[in-house]
């Protein structure tokens, strides 16, 4: 890949990773109210789906989903029916002050839930299908050239993710009272539940 070819889809990754989606919502919401650390856990959750679905890629296994209506629509479904339980939770979630319920979450489950609503997101694999061969120099190391498109993707999206994290946690430190802590839960939960209800009735295109 050469210099130019790597700054062309350093643009695309920024792109991408700027466009506001379900990562952006998960690190806002956990930025809010649990802090930077606890964000930056989902945030590489995020990141090991994104690496997942590049392997999916490279295998040729993202356009035989691509191609199948069946596989799509069950893992629309499994994705949407994720976010929209996501978005329940938050809006369930018992209101407390942001500092005591940082230890609510654990290490493993912030994670989890980061690997989740990117690895259930067809779009996202189909979307990475189309648009990474076309940095791809076949006269060089394929294996190089997806290493080198895995680290600039993770990298792009780890510091927009923080971003977004940070400036919620900004943000709910100026609302950390319980009342307005609820307000928080029931707008990212709609919010959640908005992602869902959308991704369920999208098409691939």
């Amino acid at each position: 890949m050469s210099f130019a070819l790597w700054l062309g889809f350093l643009l695309a990754a920024v792109l991408i990773a700027i466009t506001p989606g379900p990562g952006a919502v998960l690190s806002m919401s956990i930025g809010m109210r649990y802090g930077y650390r606890s964000a930056l856990l989902a945030i590489l959750g995020l990141q090991a789906a994104l690496l997942l679905q590049l392997v999916v890629v490279a295998l040729g296994l993202g356009a035989l989903l691509a191609a199948s209506e069946t596989a799509f629509g069950l893992l629309k479904l499994a994705g949407a029916a994720y976010l929209i339980w996501l978005g329940v939770q938050k809006w369930r979630a018992p209101v407390a002050a942001v500092v005591a319920a940082s230890g609510d979450l654990s290490k493993r489950g912030l994670f989890v839930q980061g690997l989740l609503v990117n690895l259930t997101n067809p779009k996202a694999i189909v979307f990475i299908g189309a648009l990474v061969p076309q940095f791809i120099d076949p006269a060089q190391p394929v294996a190089a050239q997806y290493a080198v498109i895995a680290a600039t993707l993770c990298a792009t999206d780890v510091i927009v993710m923080s971003g977004y994290a940070v400036l919620a946690l900004q943000m709910g430190r100026w609302l950390g009272e319980a009342r307005h802590v609820r307000w928080q839960n029931r707008i990212f939960g709609a919010v959640f539940v908005t992602a869902g209800s959308m991704l369920a009735v999208s098409s691939r295109h």
